[in-house]
This record gives structure tokens, sequence and C-alpha cells, in this order.
């Protein structure tokens, strides 16, 4: 173990600043897709029992008006987290009609590209934003791509542990620039080892075989309705054909935060020349906000986002740049198909453990060579990943992934000694030993999982994800909400309609000039 992580867990271990770890602060997003009872993507609208998707904090839609987003608080206790994202569940469920939601991550049979509905917000200049920025995602991507649903999770280390942090290595600079760069380093190390969690999460092996479109592609077909790769883990996080060329080029660097907010903010203000063919309008009609490589910085993808909460009309650079970094978002997580949420308690346990030990160990910048030996190494992992004798690399040596994975869990395992000592109880050295038992045995990985049940179920992908969807909407529906918790949530989503009625009759101004205005403000920045 490095000498500074040991330093840092002595540090954290005494008893004065032990119940600082109660204190990280846990978010989950959950997508998912509403399907009909026959598994094909929903073509209604967003429901209103469910309010409006652009005022309803815990309720929207992602991509597409079909696409939900359901969004927990922040919360000390994942516990309370998940027991959010239940009730999220029961109260969308109650209003879903014969409607389910998709169970995995890759989607279901889709209709023709065309017949994807893009996510409505209304006519106020923020809902409209929201819409062109979905038409050019449409336009630059495809729609299709767009209907793959993830879970984020959402990390926060207790503000109070950065000074202190700080104060015993000498750190020159303010509090502020101690935690942002604290996260940076995270994240560097984040890119270094998300590899493993693709290898102990990841839940998409296979894929309805129409997605792809008739493209090329490298899987191989499971039945005439299903593609997948043998030993994959997570096709969803996998290229699948897919190359952003406009995106190509744009790796911002996790050095420090203002080179990579420096490169996210050419990247919204740098033409790119096919959408500068296309242009921002046709027959009339806004196609896209600009003509540039990101219309705005959350079009950017990447496995993790350094974040802060934003202020009404902020964009999210400008928080980054003006007030520092605050949290981050873990964005390469499937949806467990064989969990009611998609995740559960032991998943988030062992997540907390690996993003401490990410924040916590020593984090050297990265070079070129080891930024694309970690890109490589994911890439590795998440189309064969449970292949027998799989080498990854290591510092420019060859490593089995066995072997790295048994080394990193146990490095991690003080970490979640530690936060078991916090909390008390030993729930997070449970949680890091099933993932142990997943390095040892490969069967065990819900992506072996999934074949294995469609295998055993002779089922095509589609047909598995069915019936699991119908045994979460049984779930969730066997026992609904307390008329309490039901009446709350029916409140919030009247409230949040008032809300976008509100908006759009007061709105003021031309919506021109609205998304001037926007892409000016990415200009204005000054780091």
């Amino acid at each position: 173990m490095s000498e500074l992580l040991n330093r840092r867990l002595a540090l954290l271990g005494e008893r004065a600043n032990l119940s600082l770890l109660e204190q990280c602060l846990h978010g989950i997003e959950r997508e998912c897709l509403r399907v009909t009872g026959e598994g094909r993507l929903a073509q209604t609208p967003h429901p209103e029992e469910l309010g409006s998707a652009l005022t309803n904090e815990q309720i929207t839609t992602d991509y597409s008006e079909s696409l939900l987003e359901f969004i927990t608080p922040a919360l000390p206790d994942p516990a309370d987290t998940l027991a959010s994202l239940d009730k999220i569940h029961r109260f969308a469920y109650s209003k879903l009609g014969t409607e389910f939601l998709w169970s995995p991550s890759m989607p279901c049979p889709l209709p023709a590209e065309e017949d994807i509905p893009i996510a409505y917000y209304g006519t106020s200049n923020i809902g409209q934003l929201k819409y062109v920025y979905r038409k050019g995602l449409a336009l630059r991507y495809g729609k299709t791509m767009q209907c793959i649903a993830g879970i984020h999770y959402n990390f926060s280390l207790p503000e109070k542990l950065w000074p202190l942090l700080k104060a015993s290595e000498g750190f020159v600079g303010t509090d502020r620039d101690y935690q942002s760069s604290a996260y940076i380093a995270l994240i560097r190390n984040f890119r270094r080892y998300s590899w493993l969690l693709m290898y102990l999460f990841g839940a998409s092996p296979a894929l309805d075989a129409g997605f792809l479109r008739g493209r090329s592609h490298q899987l191989e077909q499971l039945d005439p309705d299903t593609l997948y790769l043998p030993y994959a883990t997570s096709l969803r996080m996998s290229d699948l054909g897919y190359q952003s060329n406009a995106q190509a080029g744009l790796t911002p660097c996790y050095n420090d935060l203002s080179s990579y907010t420096d490169s996210l903010r050419k990247a919204v203000a740098t033409p790119y020349a096919p959408y500068v063919e296309i242009g921002t309008h046709q027959d009339g009609e806004w196609v896209q906000l600009n003509t540039n490589i990101l219309q705005i910085e959350n079009e950017y993808y990447s496995n993790i986002r350094p974040k802060r909460v934003t202020y009404t009309g902020e964009r999210p650079i400008q928080a980054l740049v003006a007030r520092g970094i605050q949290y981050v978002e873990v964005r390469c997580l499937d949806i467990n198909p064989f969990l009611p949420m998609g995740i559960d308690l032991p998943e988030s346990r062992f997540l907390d453990a690996f993003l401490l030990y990410c924040a916590l160990n020593d984090s050297p910048l990265l070079t070129n060579t080891s930024c694309s030996n970690a890109t490589s190494n994911f890439l590795s992992v998440v189309k064969e990943g449970r292949r027998p004798g799989l080498q990854l690399q290591r510092d420019g040596q060859p490593v089995d992934l066995k072997e790295w994975a048994g080394e990193l869990l146990e490095k991690i395992a003080p970490l979640a000694a530690l936060l078991d000592q916090s909390h008390g109880g030993d729930a997070h050295s449970k949680a890091l030993d099933a993932q142990l038992a997943k390095v040892r045995d490969p069967s065990l990985t819900p992506s072996a999982q999934v074949l294995a049940a469609m295998a055993e179920h002779k089922e095509s992908f589609s047909q598995f994800s069915l019936r699991q969807s119908r045994a979460h909407a049984e779930f969730f529906r066997s026992e609904p909400l307390s008329s309490q918790d039901q009446a709350k949530f029916e409140e919030r989503a009247r409230s949040s309609l008032a809300e976008q009625v509100e908006l759009e009759q007061n709105e003021v101004g031309d919506f021109d000039v609205f998304v001037g205005s926007y892409q000016a403000s990415i200009l204005a920045i000054s780091n």
C-alpha cells in the first residue's frame, strides 16, 4: 500500500475523524424505457400523472419521450437513497397502466428510427432548448443509440474532509483548489481502474438484433433475434460500431480542473465541418443548437464526470470554473436486469469503497500512454472481460485480469474496513467479498448470468428482458406506496405541471435570442 494512502487512512481512522465518512453523499439516476405489454417501445407521451418532465425533480425523461429517468435526492446513507428510488418506481407503476419499465440497459426492439419520439418539454425557452438539443443528438448520432439506458451514481466526500487532508499534506492554495484537485485525482484513478467495475457489474452481453439497423459489426448471432459476444460484460459501453468522429479528438485531460474545463469549452465553441454543412436550421426549423463539436458540454460522452450543483440558468462548466468540483457522477454502470431497481445495496457499498480508494490513493498524472492504456483496458473488458486468461496492460506490461482484479480488491479492502468502522457493522467488507467471488468465478458475474438465464429458458434477449420486466412490475405493484407517500408524489406531480404552465406564461424574449445568449455564456467564461 502506498505511503500516502497509509497516512490518509490513519488520519481518517482517528476517533475524532471517523464519523466524517458517514457524511458522504449518494444520489442515483436510473433511466428506463417504457414498453408495451408486447415488449415494444411505448409510443405514448410522457404520462401526465407523473408530472412535468421539465420541472419534476424526481421523474423526468432522458433522450426520448419513452425514456424515463428517476432521480433520487443525495443522501448520506445509500440505503436511504435506494429506498427513495424504490418509492419512485412504485409511484411510477401506479400511473403506468398497461405499460412496463424495461429491465436491462440495452433497448427493446425499436421502431423505425423516425418513429422514436424525442422528449418534449413544452414551449418555454428552456423547454425548447432541451428539445432542440435532442434533435441535434438525433442528427449527430442517430436516435437508436440514445435509447440505451444506464445508472448514474453520484458520490461526494464530506466537505470537512478536504481541509483536514490539505492541512496534513501542506498543500499550497485554497481549500477549494485542494478539493477540486483531489476530485480530479479520483477521476484519474477511476480511469485507470474502471475496467474492474465493468467486469463486476457489466450486465449487457447481448442485445436485440435489430438494434444495429443492419450496420456492420463484430457481434455473433446467438439466435435469430439476438446478437452477443460470448465473453462480453457490457456491450452498452463498447463502441458497437458507433464512432463519434467529432468527439474522437476530444480527450479532456484530467490532470487539472482548468485544462478539463478548457477542453470542453473549446469543443462547445469550435465548429465541426460536417455539422456546419447541415446548419442549425432546416426549412425554418431548428435542428441543432449550433454547429460545433459539442452543442453543450453534457454531450461529451465519458464514464465519469466532475460535477457541481448549478444555479438557475447557469451552465455546468460555469459552475465548475466558479466554485470547483463538488461531486463525481459515475456513468458507466449497466442496469442489472435481475434487480427490480437495476442496482442494490451491496453494489452501492462496494462502489463507495472503490471510489474512496480512487480518492485517497496516489494518482500520478496521466501520460498519453497511460491514458490510451486505460481506454484499451476498458474496451477489452467490456467486449471480453470473462475470456479465460484475458491480459490487460499495466505500466507497459501485460497482466492477467484475474490477478490484477484480485490485487485491486485486496488494496480496496482497508477502505471497506474503514467505512465499516465508521458506520458500524461489516456491510462494506461483505460487499467486497461478493466481488472477490466474481473474480474467482466468472459465472457469478451479471453478464454471465444473463446469458445463462437466456440459455436455460431458451429465450431471445427480448424475451428474457420482457420476462424480467414483468417480474419487476409485479414486485412493485404487489406492494403499493402508503397513502401518505402516494399523496406526496401526486402533489409533486401536480405542482410541477403548474410550474411549467407558469414558466410558459411568463416567458420573455424570443427563442433565437435565448439560444444566442446561451451560446455566448460559454464564451464569456474566463479561467
